[in-house]
């Protein structure tokens, strides 16, 4: 199978080398995802307001696999602090209301750029 790099225009330029996510069959793979504007700056605002634009972000990288956030299968959440944690499940449950995929929600000791939050994501695109 092919690999396909996806290049969202939404998205300013990795910041390192990577790639936002890959394509790869019916199955996309996101980087870690932070809470960047298009302008490639760190959005301002608490955990919920950087979650949001995690989420934006993943959206943006999806669509351009041809996936969408209800195709996620697994998703991977990274927070700075527990105490975070409440404010993080309330903007993540605004974007999967039902049926959330399975996850995983770690704290580390510190994220690139000052993010509070980073996600990555593995997608299957229904065939």
């Amino acid at each position: 199978m092919k690999k396909e790099t996806l290049v969202p225009q939404t998205l300013g330029p990795p910041v390192a080398p990577y790639s936002h996510g890959v394509r790869v069959g019916n199955m996309v793979f996101t980087a870690g995802t932070g809470p960047f504007g298009a302008d490639g700056k760190l959005i301002e605002g608490d955990i919920k307001a950087q979650t949001r634009q995690v989420l934006e972000n993943l959206k943006d990288i999806l669509a351009a696999g041809g996936a969408s956030l209800r195709d996620i299968t697994q998703a991977t959440i990274y927070i700075t602090s527990f105490d975070d944690y409440p404010g993080m499940n309330e903007a993540y449950r605004e974007y999967f209301p039902t049926d959330p995929p399975p996850r995983a929600t770690v704290q580390v000791a510190g994220l690139w750029g000052g993010m509070l939050v980073e996600i990555m994501a593995v997608a299957v695109i229904p065939e």
